[in-house]
């Protein structure tokens, strides 16, 4: 494995797991990988959200999905755009999907699941417009 938690090749599969979902959306969906999350991950999320300047896009609808795979803890943090778009339910599948990928050690698998479902959701919100541009970066952000 390479300096950061995922190797080259799992990068590349999440970043194309990305531009898969966004094909079909002006959302904007990103990753990122911690080391350790010693406290709640939706507050970890909601900070690399604003670091990451994900809360800049046009139509607010920006996804952030934050795993930290050795703690096993994740979320699954959306713009204002984004947050209210399906029930907790939604989320809360999705945020299975993630956890249980970390927990048996699938760890890319569960990012890929719930790049899909967050690309699912919000395709229909956001079809991709004539003039469409990526407006964030596909690759996975590692700490």
């Amino acid at each position: 494995m390479s300096r950061g938690l995922l190797n080259k090749q799992e990068l590349e599969r999440v970043a194309l797991s990305i531009r898969e979902a966004e094909s079909f959306t002006s959302g904007e969906i990103r990753v990122f990988v911690a080391r350790h999350c010693k406290g709640n991950p939706l507050v970890e999320a909601a900070k690399k959200f604003k670091l990451l300047k994900m809360d800049a896009t046009d139509q607010h609808n920006a996804v952030l999905i934050y795993v930290a795979p050795r703690d096993r803890k994740a979320a699954i943090y959306g713009d204002s755009g984004i947050a209210e778009m399906a029930d907790e339910g939604f989320w809360n599948q999705a945020l299975d999907d993630l956890i249980t990928g970390c927990r048996d050690g699938q760890v890319v698998e569960g990012i890929c699941k719930a790049i899909a479902k967050v690309g699912e959701l919000i395709k229909n919100k956001y079809p991709v417009p004539q003039n469409d541009k990526n407006e964030l970066g596909d690759e996975v952000v590692q700490e």
